[in-house]
């Protein structure tokens, strides 16, 4: 590195006089090239050492961005990997990114998880938040819950479907796309955990629960997990011998909706769709029309 520093030093005119010699020098006798070459090689014949170093760099910085992390979190823990593949608990879990974020527990024990519950009211936040912690659980050892029990397994989802105008694919068919790979998936690891938001809702409520309901029963075979989010309530009569129901559920009083965020046990029951809707002022006829409509739809269903 001298030889290849010594243009700096010489800054004086004599300096450029002894410059152009040793210029001239270097050029007859290929110094700087025979120089290169033999760094080269000895960079190379040292390949393991210098991987070496730059592992054990990697990891301490690696180590001292986690530390980073769990100092500024409010609460953490390091989490239990287990050997049973169809088994989640959690306690006081929570998504990293959401202030003030309402924890929730949850215990997952051979079955998978149906969702149910209005717009706003924490479902596919709550599904992110399980799918981050036990993606960080097993790369940095570092939950955002009070105690996180899982297994090793690989995780899939399908939240942000969205259409694609410049390949001219629709919702609905990037959504069959998105599902198909999850599918073949759910076959070739040993085990894999689903988090699925509002399935095929770009199509028919008929043909939307038929498919919705095979598609769960498919992804739920043998040691995967599936959590799943719907709107459809018709899925929980279908699916309930081997998914566990829970809902998020909001309040309204006095001209307002309050949603507490805590996941409870079973299948919503009270829905509110209509009722916010008149909260925002929508014309009197369209409410009433409504309402008329879903009781009558709710009759067809009981004959």
């Amino acid at each position: 590195m001298t030889i290849f520093k010594l243009e700096a030093r010489l800054q004086s005119e004599i300096g450029l006089i002894i410059e152009y010699l040793i210029e001239l020098i270097k050029a007859l006798f290929l110094i700087e090239p025979i120089i290169l070459f033999r760094t080269l090689d000895k960079l190379d014949s040292r390949r393991q050492q210098i991987q070496e170093v730059f592992d054990f760099t990697g990891e301490i910085d690696s180590a001292l961005a986690i530390q980073a992390l769990r100092l500024e979190t409010s609460s953490y823990c390091l989490p239990t990997i287990q050997a049973n593949q169809k088994y989640i608990h959690a306690v006081a879990v929570y998504h990293p990114l959401v202030y003030q974020a309402v924890t929730n527990d949850i215990g997952i024990s051979q079955k998978s998880v149906l969702l149910t519950g209005s717009n706003m009211s924490g479902k596919s936040t709550f599904i992110r938040a399980v799918g981050i912690n036990v993606i960080l659980g097993l790369t940095i050892n570092t939950c955002f819950a009070r105690e996180f029990v899982t297994p090793r397994m690989k995780v899939h989802s399908a939240i942000r479907v969205s259409d694609d105008l410049l390949n001219e694919k629709s919702y609905y068919f990037e959504e069959v796309l998105t599902i198909k790979n999850l599918l073949a998936e759910s076959v070739c690891a040993p085990g894999n955990l689903f988090l699925l938001d509002e399935l095929f809702k770009g199509t028919n409520t008929i043909e939307r629960i038929a498919t919705g309901k095979a598609v769960l029963n498919y992804l739920n075979n043998g040691p995967n997990l599936v959590l799943v989010s719907t709107h459809d309530l018709e899925l929980a009569g279908y699916l309930g011998e081997t998914f566990d129901l829970y809902h998020f559920s909001e309040q309204l009083e006095k001209q307002e909706i309050l949603f507490d965020y805590k996941l409870k046990r079973g299948i919503l029951v009270n829905t509110n769709a209509i009722r916010i809707l008149e909260l925002n002022a929508y014309p009197p006829q369209v409410i009433t029309d409504a309402l008329q409509t879903a009781q009558q739809l709710k009759n067809e269903k009981l004959l």
